[in-house]
């Protein structure tokens, strides 16, 4: 016996070493309390009511390392359901957390609800919003930023400040009001004006030393529009685009579609004065443009001259400036690593997936559709239902994988089913006149390749297969294509939208359901014990533990 007592001794020592190393090895943890309540804003001269987080608009930033864990607790004070989802995160493993109405259920008025959110393996600038109805309309969006560990090297040096610009077009119509104009069966109209950071014409002032270098993040957090980026007699370095660092090239000014977010480098080289940092839309007839402004410091002369002009409906411009966007392969850092290739260009995908956008009118009133199918929300969130296996919330196939070729559009609750570990071709085909802007949850894909007309087989032969950027939302021009590859590296149910707000409110989106038998955490992390249950899954018992 006297053996088996000494193995038994060997193993519990083991035990407890392998414990108290995971224990003190586990990422970090940063927790953040946030109080969602109304309040009176004035971003275009004119009060309406805002949503706020602990009092602000634009919400407060988020600032997070590779791998940290944060832990943000929501508190609901309006007097409507809320959600905020996570613009780029990618939930690995865990699309409980994505925030969409397809994954949770809404934070009801005087609840809360605990984000558990794991930024496995990415780098940096993202953003928040509120994903319900037109929420997004009225505030609680905000920055997110997400640094390289210490000692990874990072392919610039540390730049002199790190300003966050939220820009995007807004209505004076709050969100109750513009969203009756949608179940109407309108669009939106044109917007009212644009804002930087919440703020109007020169309300801002970032606050630079001459001869140094500051790091820009800009998102398009707007609703309708692409925007035009520019900062009077200075150059853009762009640096990093949604988690991927480019190639270092300078820009004069840069497009930035709904949903999209860029990071850029702009050296103080001018002489000591204050200058224009603007922002313009992009493809519209009519223009509008607003400004901040760049101050140096001690600076004594105020803003002066024309605002300088950006590109307006010149699209050829904009492409070419898209297809310039590379990756810095050199650069280290998180990086996909599909199917463990270490590269995009060296995988055959398994299937072709095509995507086209329209805009029919069903039982009289504007829709707008993916493949004919115009999405309607379910009375229960799909990743529930999934999980209980409660049938009739939906079925998987309900979507097309291809356009159906005629104008029979039709209401489905959509979700398009795939299998984990494949590596899929998708297509984004435009006929309209206006630009599309797509973003798919719980993924970084690459954009391989552009394209005016129908896209064919005979297209792959210009794509680049080399050092496209991994990013997680992408525009399609007018009556053009664009086409990317994606690893279905990331199990769960995956909203993929328009990010015009009322395109996606109004039915342009659909889930992927990426799939696998396995009930192992390695794939997939269960039900939270804490998660919302409404809808067909109230009753029901979330984990133990």
């Amino acid at each position: 016996m006297r053996p088996c007592k000494c193995n038994l001794l060997s193993f519990i020592v083991l035990l407890v070493t392998f414990l108290f190393a995971f224990v003190h090895c586990e990422d970090p943890y940063r927790y953040l309390t946030w109080k969602v309540t109304y309040g009176d804003i004035y971003p275009l001269g004119v009060k309406q009511q805002g949503i706020l987080i602990n009092g602000q608009f634009p919400g407060p930033q988020i600032d997070a390392v590779t791998n940290d864990n944060l832990i943000i607790n929501v508190y609901n004070y309006l007097r409507e359901p809320f959600l905020i989802s996570w613009n780029g995160l990618q939930h690995r493993r865990n699309s409980w957390q994505d925030g969409v109405e397809g994954t949770n259920c809404p934070i009801p008025p005087g609840r809360n609800l605990t984000y558990a959110i794991q930024v496995k393996d990415q780098i940096g600038s993202y953003f928040y919003f509120p994903s319900l109805g037109m929420h997004k309309a009225a505030g609680a969006f905000g920055g997110i930023r997400i640094w390289s560990r210490p000692l990874i090297p990072v392919p610039f040096p540390p730049p002199a400040g790190d300003f966050t610009i939220l820009a995007g077009d807004w209505f004076k119509l709050d969100h109750r009001r513009l969203r009756r104009v949608l179940e109407n069966g309108h669009n939106l109209p044109f917007p009212d004006g644009l804002l930087i950071n919440g703020r109007g014409w020169n309300g801002n002032t970032f606050t630079v030393d001459q001869g140094k270098t500051y790091r820009f993040r800009i998102s398009n957090v707007g609703l309708t529009t692409s925007i035009n980026f520019r900062i009077q007699g200075h150059s853009l370095k762009l640096v990093e685009v949604e988690g991927s660092h480019t190639l270092q090239n300078s820009y004069s000014s840069l497009d930035i579609h709904l949903g999209q977010s860029y990071s850029v480098l702009v050296t103080a080289d001018q002489p000591v004065k204050d200058y224009y940092i603007v922002v313009s839309t992009r493809f519209t007839t009519r223009i509008l443009t607003t400004t901040s402004i760049l101050h140096y410091s001690y600076s004594r002369i105020g803003v002066s001259g024309p605002v300088p002009p950006g590109p307006t409906l010149d699209i050829t411009s904009s492409v070419y400036q898209a297809r310039t966007i590379r990756w810095n392969l050199t650069a280290s850092g998180p990086r996909p690593n599909p199917q463990g290739s270490y590269h995009y260009g060296l995988i055959q995908p398994s299937r072709t997936i095509m995507l086209a956008n329209s805009a029919p009118y069903i039982n009289g009133k504007q829709r707008y559709a993916v493949n004919g199918v115009s999405y309607v929300a379910p009375d229960t969130p799909l990743k529930l239902a999934d999980y209980f296996n409660i049938q009739g919330v939906f079925y998987v196939g309900s979507i097309p994988t291809i356009p159906n070729g005629g104008n029979n559009a039709y209401l489905q609750t959509s979700v398009m089913g795939a299998n984990f570990h494949e590596f899929v071709e998708i297509v984004f085909q435009n006929w309209e006149d206006s630009v599309q802007s797509w973003h798919i949850d719980g993924y970084s894909f690459f954009v391989v390749g552009f394209g005016s007309g129908q896209w064919t087989q005979d297209s792959r032969v210009h794509y680049n297969l080399r050092d496209t950027v991994a990013r997680c939302t992408v525009q399609v021009y007018p009556r053009s294509w664009t086409a990317i590859y994606m690893a279905l590296d990331n199990v769960g149910m995956w909203n993929i939208r328009s990010e015009n707000w009322a395109r996606q409110y109004l039915g342009q989106q659909f889930y992927l359901r990426v799939y696998t038998p396995s009930k192992s955490w390695r794939d997939e992390y269960p039900v939270p014990k804490n998660a919302l249950l409404c809808g067909r899954a109230s009753g029901r018992r979330t984990r133990p533990f």
